[in-house]
């Protein structure tokens, strides 16, 4: 899902040097494991990973309190065209009408709305469950000439009211009378985030990645040449409906919820749509794979963060994309644009640079993301160790973590770097300094935290893996010891950040002229050529 490959992939991506698969072992919990990885490889070895505390958890809310859903997973998808579903909005306010459109082959189907939290380790809770709805196969999808955007022009199939529904992030699960099953995502948005952490969910990014009808931001039937140029929410996703929910956020939402802070949710759609949105948040949190941004949704975050509202990124290749949203006929802000490298078709271009959607670092209107996130994205695939550099940083706190200790294969699959060549926000303190090969030129994967003038935190994990990692399963690359150390960083990333500006209680101490390249690194060898042309 993550690190399709494209010729707009920046970071080195040494065009030069092939990727080769590679084994490593490296030490997790003092026991050597070998794992087969391919294209990026970490160095093995250092220090085992360290037992680490419990986590302090405040009064579980009432909503957490509530008896949970023990059933809530999809046990069997069935045919792709068993049963699919798309709301006519990506997010609601509580008490606002949601309308759902299916086709299914099976004669009937049902609803059971599923808010996503803790709920004493179910994960969810049923809100609302339909009654048995008749089911018949909607038109097929129509392409766009112009844009290759594929958009499904569904008759309703019901209207859901959701007066009983609190703010959270939602999976409809659709059960076809067959047994075949899908979900539909579904924020209902809060009202007012003053004085909350505010839970994004990256809308935008999950439809960028939405293969549904043959055609996302990546390929088509013929490559890339042939992709979309807007992608629609008009729309079922594929796979399971909720894949890139699944893998890169409903473990954060799960913890956050655990940790009984007060919490407020929101989508990328929201915020390009409303300025005020932020008003005296105490933080907004961006997940594991967070990558499309709009012009007005990075302008408001950004004035937030100028006001003191923390930011934390807990993943990697945030902001890289720059889109533009536009309606469909279902509503405002259901078309996501991004026409990448072919930005010169884009037809902002030459008359609002500042609207044209390539990426956010490069032509007509570079703007490298950096200046926000603190780190840049800078290539893939990877696995790696993860390596501590700085133990006594405040989020490391109780961790048990000492200066060199290695959580195995915590950095992949898409890594940032700290990368002076671009505007960096002082004062910058680099905690994790992980070093990496990647087709064949040496770099590293970094995790950094920056305070800002006007009182604000923010902290990047710089790692794609880092909410993978925080509760089983785990997959492959990564083993429990990473999963403690990721609980507890993010806990206390959280809670700190829960208090609201971060600045004046944990100053970041800037410790960027201390870091050190390999021979061979692309910072510090090829200052003049970065970013690198891409053939």
């Amino acid at each position: 899902m993550t690190g399709r490959q494209d010729p707009t992939r920046r970071g080195f991506l040494g065009q030069a040097a092939g990727a080769a698969g590679a084994v490593t072992a490296s030490a997790v919990g003092g026991g050597a494991v070998a794992a087969a990885v391919s294209g990026c490889t970490g160095s093995a070895g250092g220090h085992p990973a360290p037992a680490t505390s419990r986590i302090r958890l405040r009064s579980p809310t009432a909503e957490n309190s509530l008896p949970g859903e023990r059933h809530w997973w999809i046990r069997h998808v069935g045919a792709p065209d068993a049963v699919q579903g798309f709301t006519g909005q990506a997010s609601v306010l509580r008490g606002d009408p949601v309308t759902l459109f299916v086709s299914t082959t099976a004669r009937e189907f049902r609803v059971t709305a599923l808010r996503m939290g803790w709920y004493g380790g179910l994960l969810a809770r049923r809100i609302w469950r339909s009654g048995w709805v008749r089911g018949h196969v909607q038109r097929r999808h129509t392409l766009s000439a112009a844009t290759r955007t594929v958009s499904c022009d569904w008759q309703p199939s019901l209207t859901m009211q959701t007066a009983d529904w609190p703010e959270g992030t939602y999976l409809l699960r659709l059960d076809a009378s067959s047994g075949a099953q899908r979900y539909v995502p579904l924020t209902v948005r809060s009202v007012s985030t003053a004085g909350k952490i505010v839970i994004k969910n990256a809308v935008a990014t999950w439809q960028a990645y939405n293969t549904w009808g043959g055609y996302d931001l990546y390929t088509g039937p013929r490559g890339y040449n042939d992709r979309s140029l807007a992608v629609s929410l008009d729309r079922p996703y594929d796979g399971k409906g909720a894949d890139e929910f699944l893998v890169f956020e409903r473990k954060l939402v799960n913890l956050a919820e655990r940790l009984g802070l007060p919490l407020a949710y929101t989508t990328s759609m929201d915020l390009d749509r409303d300025p005020h949105l932020l008003d005296r948040a105490g933080a907004l949190i961006s997940m594991g794979h967070d990558e499309y941004w709009s012009p007005p949704e990075r302008e408001h975050v950004t004035r937030a963060r100028n006001a003191g509202t923390n930011v934390a990124f807990f993943g990697a290749n945030a902001m890289f994309r720059r889109t533009r949203l536009g309606p469909t006929r279902l509503g405002a802000r259901r078309l996501v644009i991004c026409y990448k490298t072919s930005y010169r078709q884009d037809p902002m271009y030459g008359k609002h640079n500042s609207l044209v959607t390539s990426d956010w670092r490069e032509p007509p209107d570079p703007e490298p993301e950096s200046s926000l996130t603190g780190t840049l994205y800078e290539s893939n695939p990877v696995t790696a160790d993860y390596v501590v550099v700085r133990p006594d940083a405040w989020m490391f706190r109780g961790t048990g973590a000492r200066a060199g200790t290695r959580f195995r294969g915590l950095v992949g699959d898409e890594y940032d770097r700290v990368n002076p060549v671009y505007p960096v926000p002082r004062p910058i303190e680099i905690v994790a300094h992980s070093p990496l090969t990647c087709r064949g030129v040496h770099s590293y994967s970094d995790s950094a935290y920056y305070t800002h003038s006007g009182g604000a935190g923010v902290f990047n994990t710089g790692t794609m893996r880092w909410v993978q990692s925080l509760a089983p399963p785990y997959g492959r690359e990564l083993g429990p010891g990473g999963g403690r150390f990721t609980r507890k960083v993010t806990a206390n990333v959280l809670t700190a950040f829960a208090d609201g500006p971060a600045a004046a209680r944990y100053p970041a101490r800037d410790d960027l002229a201390a870091m050190h390249e390999w021979r061979g690194d692309p910072i510090a060898a090829h200052h003049n050529l970065w970013p690198p042309v891409v053939s």
